[in-house]
């Protein structure tokens, strides 16, 4: 094989593997009855349809996996080991949310770690802005809907607390 075509299949394998880890993490929402569960909650004013969750995280696992394979990719430098770990912080945060939300039903946690994983998402878009725009402005869209899934969370806690 050439050296070129081993690059490239480098790279994809990479980037297949940042993808299956989101689908992993997404997958545990799975193991929980969410519609029983979410249908029983009162409504949180400006609560989406549910049909669109699962486009929207799709789209966004995407972007969460495209950032981390770029962030790999990246030209060394001394803040790409920060990069790295706050990317990483954000994914675990993320996964976290479903199982503290949906499953063990507790919203005021769940919203701690949702309102951090928003603090993470944030400071991370800061740090790669002059580095990577790319990914920075990829970052805008998670940001966008983790504040609104904040938002949600915050009123269901509210309302059903």
């Amino acid at each position: 094989m050439q050296p070129a075509t081993m690059s490239r299949l480098s790279k994809i394998t990479t980037w297949s593997i940042f993808y299956l880890a989101t689908i992993v993490a997404a997958s545990s929402a799975g193991l929980w009855d969410i519609k029983g569960y979410y249908s029983q909650l009162n409504a949180a004013p400006l609560a989406p349809p549910n049909w669109l969750f699962g486009p929207v995280w799709t789209l966004l696992y995407l972007f969460v996996a495209t950032i981390g394979y770029r962030l790999v990719y990246a030209a060394d430098n001394s803040r790409k080991p920060l990069l790295l770990a706050l990317w990483t912080l954000q994914f675990a945060l993320n996964t976290i949310w479903t199982p503290v939300f949906f499953g063990a039903y507790n919203l005021g946690a769940a919203l701690i770690y949702i309102a951090s994983l928003w603090v993470v998402i944030l400071v991370f878009t800061i740090m790669i802005w002059n580095r990577d725009r790319t990914s920075a402005l990829l970052c805008l869209p998670y940001l966008a809907w983790v504040g609104f899934a904040s938002y949600l969370n915050a009123a269901y806690w509210m309302l059903n607390g």
